[in-house]
């Protein structure tokens, strides 16, 4: 009989020890507090007879974009693409040289770019960008994004989206979430390539807009782009963006800056289990480092107030232990 206990015991053994392993759905994440915190949250609201467990319709995720999904340092990847062709139309209009945000713009004036914020990225996108079709703009914008290049890393911005996060947007998606980019952003800038690269279809992005207008050109009926601001989808004009758009608030917000902290705040006061992060820039080898004090992606009062708020930091360069796609090296590597 103890021949018998002994031989299953050590069969019981084997099948244990040759079972495959569980893979780790974040691996480009260190076993750090932040990532627990995501991983228990995910199992909290998706375990049937949980208290915390929300149907499936319900899963929403929203996720900043510039500085959260991707770099945003020097300047945001949009302004990038605005003053490439605020230059090429500078002869045209001698008045930008004394007209903000036009003349800090043509000056690299970051400083002063910086403090014109999302509207007066609004305001140089409707100066070069407006009076086209819809369609004309998606085709400007995809094909900037798949030719432009980084100053720093030399590389498509498309290859400088942060390798944790892409992960992190699948894992949602695979525990029944639908993931969804807030951004303050412009939504016609976002949505020609989000989907190829996030897996977030364009129907999924809520952004900053301009007025669009009806017309029949050619005999084509046709989007046009109007010389004016529609919606700043920052700040406070997050949550009102997620609720014309979504119509439902979410389970989980993701951000990085003070742009996003009415986010994070109204997410995060609904019932039940909620979950709020807000990624700190402090690593100045592999990426930036950058909070306070910076032009871009300034995070001030979110770092104050997260402790209290119940949102969790995460450190780029304590919880994340790679950030780029393998797509070539990353500086300071």
């Amino acid at each position: 009989m103890m021949r018998i206990l002994k031989r299953l015991l050590l069969a019981l053994t084997l099948a244990f020890s040759l079972a495959p392993a569980v893979a780790d759905p974040l691996p480009s994440w260190s076993d750090a507090p932040a990532k627990q915190a995501i991983t228990d949250f995910v199992d909290a609201v998706t375990t049937e007879g949980s208290e915390d467990f929300v149907p499936v319709p319900e899963r929403i995720a929203v996720f900043d974009n510039d500085g959260t999904l991707w770099v945003e340092q020097p300047m945001y990847t949009q302004l990038a693409f605005v003053l490439d062709r605020l230059k090429e139309m500078a002869s045209e209009h001698p008045e930008w040289q004394e007209q903000q945000p036009y003349k800090a713009a043509l000056e690299g004036d970051q400083e002063a770019l910086g403090e014109a914020g999302m509207e007066g990225l609004m305001k140089l996108l409707m100066a070069t960008h407006a009076g086209m079709t819809s369609a004309e703009f998606a085709g400007l914008a995809a094909d900037w994004i798949g030719t432009a290049r980084h100053p720093r890393f030399e590389r498509p911005y498309t290859e400088l989206v942060y390798q944790p996060m892409l992960e992190l947007l699948e894992y949602l998606r695979a525990n029944g979430f639908k993931t969804y980019i807030v951004s303050g952003g412009g939504i016609a800038f976002m949505r020609p390539w989000t989907e190829q690269v996030y897996g977030i279809p364009p129907e999924q992005v809520v952004g900053s807009q301009i007025e669009l207008a009806y017309e029949v050109q050619d005999g084509k009926p046709v989007i046009v782009r109007q010389p004016e601001i529609a919606f700043i989808d920052d700040k406070a004009g997050k949550p009102v963006g997620i609720m014309r758009h979504i119509g439902r608030r979410p389970l989980l917000a993701f951000g990085n800056s003070d742009g996003d902290y009415q986010m994070l705040e109204w997410t995060t006061a609904g019932p039940g289990s909620r979950l709020g992060l807000l990624l700190h820039h402090d690593d100045g080898e592999r990426e930036y480092a950058y909070d306070r004090e910076s032009h871009f992606g300034r995070l001030d009062r979110g770092l104050d107030d997260a402790a209290e708020k119940g949102w969790q930091i995460v450190s780029m360069k304590r919880d994340w232990a790679s950030v780029f796609p393998n797509a070539g090296p990353q500086a300071g590597q």
